[in-house]
């Protein structure tokens, strides 16, 4: 099962910020497990959100690289409070330093003003000549299914 926790991109200033938004939903099943009187979004999908959001700036910013962008390390960590259905989160993160090979990223999520998380972390950039088993996720088809997929996430946005 693959999850897309990022519903939109508001805001892009390319290879510096990124804000996007996950709508949290009673629908998404794995909230009947996470707790089932209480169901919360589990805090390491609000830290795969964050992630996700600074792989789309990452990708943006590269202007799509043949890689895949995985997390290398996540550093101070906070959570702050429990994000419940209903609520928008509103993820804002921020480019402290980008190369083709890396990047790393301060971000932190809000739900209306509350400070919900607040995390540092890096990622790597894997490219198929670094690892054979990218290959397959970085066909021309993936490759254009993932500029497609940020054309709809950030509408307005140029990937040519």
């Amino acid at each position: 099962m693959r999850f897309n926790l990022i519903d939109s991109i508001t805001e892009i200033e390319r290879g510096e910020r990124i804000v996007a938004v996950k709508a949290v939903s009673l629908a998404e099943e794995y909230l009947a497990d996470h707790f089932p009187t209480f169901p919360v979004l589990p805090g390491v999908f609000i830290l795969q959100a964050l992630i996700e959001a600074a792989s789309w700036l990452a990708y943006d910013a590269l202007d799509f690289p043949a890689a895949v962008i995985l997390l290398k390390e996540a550093k101070n960590v906070t959570y702050k409070s429990f994000v419940k259905p209903g609520n928008l989160l509103r993820l804002e993160v921020t480019c402290r330093n980008l190369s083709p090979e890396s990047s790393d990223f301060d971000g932190i999520g809000f739900c209306g003003k509350a400070e919900m998380v607040r995390a540092r972390f890096a990622l790597t950039h894997w490219t198929p000549k670094q690892d054979a088993r990218i290959a397959a996720a970085v066909t021309p088809d993936r490759l254009t299914q993932r500029r497609a997929k940020f054309s709809m996430l950030c509408p307005g946005a140029e990937t040519q």
